[in-house]
């Protein structure tokens, strides 16, 4: 006997429906799965079967042969598990059939029958309901990030014997509820306070504005003049995710297997270390998965001793940097992966890290200090907005300075200039100054004469290149938008050219 159930997979970040064809007929028995699956799809023979068997059903011992449809897609995980054993109890006669054509299935099977969270809820259910489908039933621990989809009702359950119920009418079970205008409500910030930093007034500045406009920066100072502290603090005053952009998000964490909540709350804070590999940071595998860039999607990338990283990785930022996505061939495919990041880069001026620092002279010979900054090519450079340096405060001083202004304080000029922003791209698909194009460059900033002679003669005195003329541009628009200036005045294009000139490059 045949039975068709309904599940879904994933490719890229994007869900995709599967028939988990099902046939049951005479002959030895024995276990065929065909469709493209790899060793965890395969495995699931003995999951399933050890399964059935300790809820008190006995197990058909026939042939069965299991096909996943579309059979050219890889299929890959243990997400299977589930619509596999109910397609086998229904074609067994243990479920009644006639309701199976209403529900999606997905879920692993532990061998006593009880179901595991499984990875790519979230993009499955999004594709499911805009195919049509009403019902899904998964795993209990999947359910809220299910429900997160309006117009689609969500089952959960903890095993696969009370699914058998449900189904056949012996249970009544009503679909998960969750209240999506309450999700972000809560304020709860894993993160310290700006008023914990003491000083650095033009670098909490430049993170402000950063953090307003969604530019990109770099901080270069010595050890221990705060760069990582103040980077770690960036995230509570940026502005917090919208519903979209936390769906967007929680997508690629659910694919990545790295999702913490049912949906991130907060903009993403991903700091990799010095020693990831390229693919680790932009994505790939055989089966390509999501990177750090991706996964910082809607937030921030922190890559502390910026120069420490292979020049490799550094490159593959290049484009991720001015496209907003990560484009990824491979022989089975083309695959894309958001990557709308903001880059705080952390680095030493040198290798002993005490170049300009006033307090300790720096052993460097010019020979090593050209070979340490080497590994940041021109073309990387040029895509960072903002670059400010970090100046160590003596530790004498420390005491006798009052606490920094607070991260709700900084947070309100913050928002206020979103909203500004937000009003002038309602109409385009952007949020922030940092994303626009040229033409909208041309479009919404509008300098006055002394600011534009200032800005001119600037570019020819320093040979700005035009990616880093229109990134003095965004960064003055943001600024001007800080104080709410309807055009870019000459103190604003000053300090937007200040922060593109560094002393230390």
């Amino acid at each position: 006997m045949l039975s068709i159930i309904k599940s879904g997979g994933t490719i890229g970040v994007e869900g995709y429906v599967v028939d988990v064809e099902v046939n049951i007929s005479q002959g030895l028995p024995q276990f065929i799965t065909v469709g493209l699956p790899d060793t965890a799809v395969k495995e699931s023979r003995e999951r399933v079967k050890s399964a059935i068997i300790n809820i008190g059903i006995t197990f058909p011992l026939k042939k069965i042969t299991v096909n996943l449809a579309p059979a050219d897609i890889v299929k890959q995980g243990t997400l299977y598990d589930l619509p596999i054993a109910v397609g086998i109890l229904s074609g067994s006669g243990i479920i009644d059939d006639k309701n199976l054509k209403k529900f999606a299935f997905i879920g692993e099977l532990a061998l006593n029958g009880n179901l595991r969270n499984v990875k790519g809820i979230l993009p499955i259910a999004l594709e499911l309901q805009k195919r049509g489908f009403e019902n899904f039933i998964v795993p209990k621990g999947n359910e809220k990030e299910a429900a997160l989809v309006e117009g689609l009702n969500v089952y959960g359950f903890e095993n696969i014997k009370e699914i058998v119920e449900f189904l056949n009418g012996e249970i009544k079970k009503e679909p998960v509820k969750l209240k999506t205008d309450q999700l972000f409500n809560l304020k709860n910030f894993s993160v310290g306070d700006f008023s914990d930093v003491k000083g650095q007034y033009n670098v909490k500045r430049a993170l402000e504005i950063a953090a307003s406009g969604f530019h990109n920066v770099l901080m270069i100072g010595s050890p221990g003049s705060g760069k990582t502290m103040l980077a770690r603090r960036l995230i509570s005053i940026l502005p917090p995710l919208s519903f979209e952009e936390a769906i967007e998000v929680t997508k690629i964490h659910s694919v990545a297997g790295v999702l913490k909540d049912f949906i991130v709350r907060e903009r993403p804070f991903r700091a990799p270390h010095h020693t990831i590999s390229d693919i680790a940071l932009i994505g790939g595998g055989s089966y390509p998965k999501p990177g750090e860039v991706s996964i910082a999607h809607n937030g921030i990338l922190f890559m502390d001793e910026f120069p420490e990283f292979k020049r490799t990785v550094l490159e593959v930022l290049r484009q991720p940097l001015e496209d907003k996505v990560v484009s990824i061939s491979r022989a089975s495919g083309r695959f894309e992966f958001p990557a709308k990041f903001q880059l705080i880069a952390a680095a030493n001026p040198c290798p002993c890290g005490y170049k300009n620092d006033p307090n300790k002279e720096c052993t460097c010979s010019p020979n090593e200090i050209k070979r340490y900054l080497g590994k940041l090519s021109g073309p990387l450079l040029d895509r960072i907005d903002i670059s400010v340096s970090v100046m160590p405060v003596k530790p004498e001083e420390l005491s006798k300075m009052e606490s920094g202004e607070s991260s709700d304080k900084i947070r309100e000029r913050v928002l206020k200039a979103v909203e500004i922003q937000r009003k002038r791209f309602k109409d385009y698909p952007i949020n922030f100054n940092g994303e626009m194009s040229a033409p909208m460059i041309e479009r919404f900033v509008k300098l006055e004469p002394e600011a534009e002679n200032i800005l001119n003669v600037s570019a020819k005195k320093f040979g700005f290149t035009a990616r880093s003329y229109h990134r003095i541009l965004k960064v003055s628009r943001t600024i001007a938008d800080l104080e709410e200036s309807k055009n870019v005045k000459s103190k604003h294009i000053i300090e937007a050219i200040n922060y593109k000139i560094s002393e230390n490059f």
